[in-house]
């Protein structure tokens, strides 16, 4: 097969490596183009011993791993606890692999990105993507993504920031023979890999869609020439109970990213946080810039409206492609899992739900990343799926 995953939750590093290496082996002939290995802190100290025990018993083309909060593998979401996830792909050999770590610089002019992949300058949307797991400290992710989208259109970013760990040096990113605590860890992949993404934000807009008409930066002082705060109170008074129970618990903003579409619907807005009202002025701050002229929608997320999207935005990519998913790499927000749902394996289960029993493997990240409307954003409270096809 070209794909495989295993997962072990012993609580000794040694057999959990030994597991999973022994699972993907039976399951995978020669050796792996790529190993994605996710671990729990409670494995982090042997994050060394486990790169090169990839190395010598699988030797991969790329290794790329980190710690996260929690693991997932196959339909299994590991909350609490050790726990050791390890995928593995094959391709044929049209298909080009560089793994590179990005490390932040400081200079007089400001700050820079050192260690870009330099195939990358040669690659075209439709033929590339990027697999990135960054440590949330010392990685500038805006700054990255930034260059992404403006140097290299088209060309997907998908993984999440490493979570688990409390402060700058705490992260360990496994990259090829290197163990890094700093910086991003990523591989760029160019070829036929037959890489489809889907990014589930979970919301669902409430009220009508506005338009900014005064604004700074993060700030929105005017909606349609009204204050925010107005229109809240206003909105408020149109809500169901449980609208404004969820009104109550966490509101969004949810900004139109093609402003050329007539009818705006759920999987059209690029979806942030409220940061905060001024009562002063009714003005409104969200976690995103805007600016004068786009279109905006608030939003609401519960666990209904989550699970409804996933399996939806899963079921849309089985039926628009001819090939069937054969694996899945799934990166979701360590908001996510018992934090927002009744039961746990959330996300893992909808994904083999829907696209059958396929190999899945990824971690709750501390920030995810994934594309909508051609455009690679950081998110929050999503699931970022990587797809890939047979």
């Amino acid at each position: 097969m070209p794909f495989a995953a295993a997962l072990s939750t012993a609580a000794e590093t040694p057999q959990a490596f030994d597991e999973v290496c022994s699972q993907v082996r039976a399951q995978i002939e020669g050796s792996p183009d790529l190993v994605m290995l996710f671990f729990s802190v409670h494995h982090a100290g042997a994050a060394e011993a486990i790169g090169r025990g990839v190395q010598e018993r699988l030797a991969p083309r790329c290794l790329l791993g980190c710690v996260g909060e929690a693991i997932i593998g196959n339909e299994r979401e590991v909350e609490r606890g050790p726990a050791l996830s390890l995928w593995a792909a094959k391709w044929p050999g049209a298909v080009k692999l560089e793994a590179f770590h990005l490390v932040l610089e400081r200079t007089s002019e400001g700050i820079s990105l050192l260690g870009w992949p330099d195939a990358l300058m040669e690659a075209s949307a439709g033929q590339a993507a990027v697999l990135l797991l960054g440590d949330p400290f010392t990685l500038p992710i805006d700054l990255f993504l930034e260059q992404m989208n403006d140097g290299h259109p088209g060309v997907p970013v998908l993984g999440g920031m490493a979570s688990g760990i409390r402060g700058p040096g705490q992260c360990r990113l496994l990259c090829n023979d290197a163990v890094c605590d700093q910086g991003g860890a990523g591989v760029l992949l160019q070829g036929p890999m037959g890489l489809r993404s889907i990014v589930s934000q979970g919301c669902r807009p409430i009220g009508e869609h506005m338009v900014i008409t005064k604004a700074e930066d993060n700030i929105i002082f005017e909606l349609g020439g009204k204050p925010p705060m107005q229109l809240l109170k206003e909105l408020w008074e149109t809500l169901t109970q449980d609208e404004q129970s969820l009104f109550q618990q966490g509101l969004h903003v949810g900004r139109v990213l093609n402003e050329y579409r007539g009818d705006f619907r759920r999987g059209d807005f690029l979806v942030r946080n409220v940061l905060g009202l001024d009562r002063s002025t009714g003005a409104l701050a969200i976690t995103e810039r805007v600016r004068v002229g786009q279109t905006v929608q608030f939003h609401v997320r519960d666990a209904e409206t989550a699970d409804e999207d996933l399996h939806a935005l899963v079921q849309l990519d089985v039926k628009a492609h001819d090939k069937p998913p054969a694996a899945a790499l799934l990166f979701s927000c360590n908001g996510r899992g018992t934090r927002l749902f009744p039961q746990p394996h959330h996300d893992a289960a909808a994904i083999r739900n829907e696209a059958g029993a396929i190999p899945v493997a990824g971690f709750f990240a501390q920030g995810e990343l994934g594309p909508i409307g051609g455009q690679n954003f950081l998110h929050g409270f999503t699931a970022s799926v990587a797809m890939f096809e047979e």
